[in-house]
């Protein structure tokens, strides 16, 4: 019986040429003469274990001491992630192996970490190690006069090369090297002496001593191990393939050098050259998760020991540069930057896909370093030096027929226009006319036009170079492009001519599905095998003490209620396969449903893409996007449960994402304190936040103008609830300019709005109506509903603030918002529309309280009730006040004076706020 036969090599391929493919590139990967370490001696025995030589397997399966198939898999999963975790460049001592030991040991209480150090502390002459490896031969081979057959381990396998490998190291070793292996031996078995007490159990004794493995009684098994035997299922599912469960690499890295230290350089255990550069990968992963939980200083001195151990390490400095990123370190991230691409002279670029190995080699490098250069101006706030960089780009990818790089750069191109608003398309890639000739127009395209050609061109060279990531990207931009654009047609004269100037909701689920098959391309076109750089083995070997930990609570139920171990293990222990970048990528997917559905005006569908989004990709999200999902749950709190809820949940996201580091949940906490502040009437803690936010966005024109838009319409806001309409009104006319400008037209319909508002408070209802209908009219060029909704509610109101007269048609705007209103709304605009249709009903003169007093009254009750919730003095007192005039009208008097008081309240607290300095404290 072959264990992980033809893993990586074969497996796949069904032919011998593959399996000599695959084991000539793990052979390259652990090296010719890798350095033979005491950890290595550790592994090797452990394998002895798990496949011990078929002359003394008796026929029996699976091997002692293991007492189930899934037992005996259970260990064959742990060497096999033994053998590529990368958890840092040095490899780990025997505590640390024993303590991750413990969790596939604890149903045989410890033998194997006894049978281990046992084995380790009786090598004491070079004798012992020549015996040792001898040993490890039977492993491989068949015996004498045996058939093929009956061979345990192929040789070619994952475990088979580790050990192929350590015997050839051990073999070709001089004598003092063979020394000088004993006395790490000694040191690495001393080193976990005080530190690991082997835990002890009634049924191992004293008079019982077990052995070697080889030379254990088979029959002893029955009666030591008849207490972990019973409620644990055997059947074959439990893990009898377990090849299926393991997929090894063809191929890893194309390095020229398979291990970059000699021990003679360096006496301390060090990994090879693909484990090092996996461990840079995971460095990598912990900057874009949590960049405030890395010290600048202390990184960058890890990198520098690092660098100077193995120089040739280019992507030491890289790492570097995405630390200054992260930290906002303009001055250091560009030096590194330059660094890395000037001493990395002679690799290929970032994006070349071929292998041929008479390619010159600088082609891609220098398209390369442009591109990051881009990407280093844009996320610093410097849109002219990013276009800069990237037209260069552009224009060497062209030169060099650098496909894959140019299609990149379109993205980047893409996105920068997308994130920073232009309003000149003046210089924007080499000149305002390029596109539009390229498309065959002689007139220059406007910025969007621009950049859904950009984002098509893009799309289409994925597409044909089969970039998976880069294509979900695509698609995703695209579908963010088509939620806020109305898509025109180029040409748009003659008889083909199309009028629609609606956005297409289809068209972004049609984007957003198809972005989402990443995960399904993945499997599929061999990306899994790509990304394969031990990542997913040291995450296995991490969660192991969460596996353990629950065998132990699970060993306190009934045994009748444990049927399968190994599902558990399998549950806690084995992380996902699929690289973070894919992960991210569909789960990015999702996050943008929940936006889209926040414009659609859905707040189902919003919760539950984004608890989809945290629940099934938090492990691989970035910090920025794991706490956007963090922040679209609080502001759903805050709308349908009020501001104490919300608060509390933004204490338990500061506890994983501080504000002071994180910008999204500071803007979060400023704009909870502002709402907050309005609805109480504490006007001067509304203006101080509005000056806050002010000061948050960058000077640079174009740069953080979704954060200075936010700022200018809290602003009017402020304004209109301190009754200086004009100021107010200034200030929105403002910013409907900027955002015309800037081609905005979703914050365009939010602004129409709240012009209307200000002029229906300050009594001018007439010139209100204009701004209500034009809102209107963008809420259904865009679909938004919710907000076509709160407009008609305004255009509701507009009417009747004009009259008795038009009471009739207010009611029937008012039954006309209301399913949307009440199926999707908050509290606030709830409250507002049943207000609304109360003074409808009271303003109308053929309307009667005394006939139909619960047409008034429930309404009102519901509206006060949601305002309560909300602290919303200024519209609850307004909803007590028509309460206390009902119930007069009705000659209750005990109802209206109840009423009275609360009116009473509710305006004393709006005119005299106490306490302000509290308001920043929650």
């Amino acid at each position: 019986m072959n264990v992980f036969a033809g893993v990586g090599g074969s497996a796949g391929e069904g032919g011998g040429a593959g399996a000599g493919t695959g084991a000539a590139a793990r052979d390259a990967d652990f090296g010719a003469l890798p350095e033979l370490t005491p950890h290595k001696m550790a592994v090797c025995h452990l394998v002895q274990v798990f496949a011990p030589p078929a002359q003394q397997q008796q026929q029996q399966a699976p091997p002692f001491p293991f007492d189930s198939v899934a037992h005996h898999n259970r260990l064959g999963l742990f060497l096999f992630a033994l053998t590529r975790s990368c958890e840092d460049f040095l490899e780990p001592p025997l505590e640390e192996l024993l303590r991750q030991l413990k969790a596939v040991d604890d149903l045989v209480n410890g033998w194997l970490c006894e049978q281990l150090t046992t084995t380790l502390a009786g090598l004491n002459s070079p004798d012992d190690l020549f015996n040792f490896f001898e040993k490890l031969r039977g492993v491989l081979t068949s015996p004498e006069g045996g058939n093929v057959e009956d061979e345990f381990l192929d040789p070619n396998s994952q475990l088979g090369v580790f050990l192929r490998c350590c015997i050839l190291a051990f073999h070709s070793m001089t004598f003092e090297g063979v020394c000088h292996l004993l006395a790490n031996l000694v040191a690495y078995c001393n080193s976990a002496e005080a530190s690991y007490d082997l835990a002890e159990d009634e049924d191992f004794n004293g008079e019982m001593e077990m052995g070697d493995p080889m030379d254990a009684d088979i029959g002893v098994r029955s009666g030591v191990f008849d207490r972990y035997t019973q409620g644990y299922a055997t059947e074959s599912h439990m893990g009898e393939s377990s090849s299926s469960l393991i997929h090894a690499p063809i191929s890893l890295h194309n390095f020229d050098e398979a291990d970059i230290f000699k021990a003679e350089d360096n006496p301390t255990c060090l990994r090879s050259r693909w484990q090092l550069e996996a461990f840079l990968n995971q460095q990598a992963d912990v900057l874009e998760k949590d960049p405030s939980s890395v010290p600048l200083n202390s990184f960058n001195n890890t990198m520098t020991q690092l660098q100077t151990l193995a120089p040739e390490l280019h992507r030491v400095q890289f790492l570097q540069y995405l630390n200054a990123l992260c930290h906002d370190d303009y001055v250091a991230s560009l030096d590194h930057l330059h660094r890395y691409f000037d001493y990395s002279a002679g690799m290929q670029g970032l994006f070349s896909r071929s292998l041929s190995p008479h390619q010159d080699n600088i082609v891609g490098k220098y398209e390369s370093a442009l591109l990051c250069l881009g990407n280093l101006h844009c996320y610093f706030g410097h849109p002219k030096k990013a276009l800069e960089a990237f037209t260069e780009a552009v224009r060497v990818s062209q030169m060099n027929n650098d496909d894959s790089c140019l299609a990149y750069i379109l993205g980047a191109i893409s996105n920068l226009l997308s994130k920073i608003g232009i309003s000149s398309t003046v210089g924007l890639i080499g000149s305002r006319y390029s596109l539009g000739n390229n498309i065959g127009l002689g007139t220059p395209l406007s910025i969007q036009q621009q950049l859904l050609v950009l984002l098509k061109r893009s799309l289409k060279r994925a597409d044909m170079l089969k970039l998976t990531s880069l294509l979900s990207f695509d698609h995703i931009s695209l579908a963010k492009f088509d939620l806020k654009h109305v898509q025109r047609p180029l040409v748009s004269f003659g008889p083909n001519g199309s009028t629609k100037l609606r956005t297409c909701p289809a068209d972004v689920c049609k984007n957003l599905r198809l972005s989402s098959h990443v995960l399904s391309d993945f499997g599929a076109d061999g990306l899994a095998i790509a990304n394969d750089n031990g990542s997913f083995s040291t995450s296995w070997l991490r969660n192991l003490s969460d596996a353990s930990s629950s065998w132990r609570s699970s060993s306190t139920k009934p045994r009748k209620l444990i049927t399968n171990d190994f599902d558990n293990f399998h549950f806690h222990a084995q992380p996902s396969p699929i690289p973070t970048s894919v992960l991210q990528l569909a789960g990015s997917a999702y996050l943008m449903r929940a936006t889209a559905w926040e414009h659609y005006g859905s707040a189902p569908m919003v919760r539950m893409n984004t608890l989809v989004y945290a629940t099934c990709f938090a492990d691989a999200a970035s910090s920025s996007e794991l706490s956007l999902a963090y922040v679209k749950l609080i502001e759903q709190l805050a709308v349908f449960k009020g501001y104490s809820a919300a608060f509390c949940a933004l204490k338990l996201a500061e506890e994983k994402f501080p504000s002071s580091t994180n910008s999204q949940i500071h803007l979060l906490k400023m704009q909870l304190l502002h709402e907050r502040a309005l609805h109480r009437g504490h006007l001067r803690i509304a203006q101080q936040i509005c000056d806050e936010f002010g000061v948050l966005s960058s000077s640079v024109s174009g740069v953080d103008i979704e954060l200075k838009t936010e700022a200018s319409l809290r602003r009017a806001r402020t304004l209109l609830a301190a009754k200086q309409f004009s100021q107010a009104a200034a200030v929105a006319n403002s910013l409907f300019t900027t955002c015309y400008k800037y081609n905005m037209q979703v914050e365009n319909a939010s602004v129409l709005l709240l012009l209307a508002e200000i002029h229906r408070k300050s009594d001018n209802a007439v010139l209100g109506l204009p701004y209500a209908l034009a809102s209107q009219s963008f809420c259904k060029s865009f679909n938004l509903d919710l907000l076509e909704a709160s407009a008609t509610l305004t255009l509701a109101e507009l009417w009747l603030a004009l009259g008795s007269n038009h009471a009739k048609r207010a009611l029937s705007l008012v039954y006309q918002s209301l399913p949307m209103i009440l199926g999707h709304g908050g509290l606030e605009l709830r409250a507002r529309s049943q207000i609304v249709l109360a003074k409808c009903h009271l303003t109308d003169p053929e309307f009667s309280v005394s006939e139909d007093p619960c047409a008034v009254l429930d309404p009102l009750n519901q509206a006060a009730e949601d305002l309560q919730v909300l602290e919303y003095h200024e519209m609850a007192a307004e909803a007590y006040y028509l309460k206390a005039m009902t119930y007069n009208h009705l000659g209750k008097e005990y109802e209206r004076e109840e009423a009275a008081v609360c009116f009473k309240e509710h305006v004393t607290a709006l005119e005299n706020p106490c306490d302000e300095e509290d308001l920043l404290a929650y």
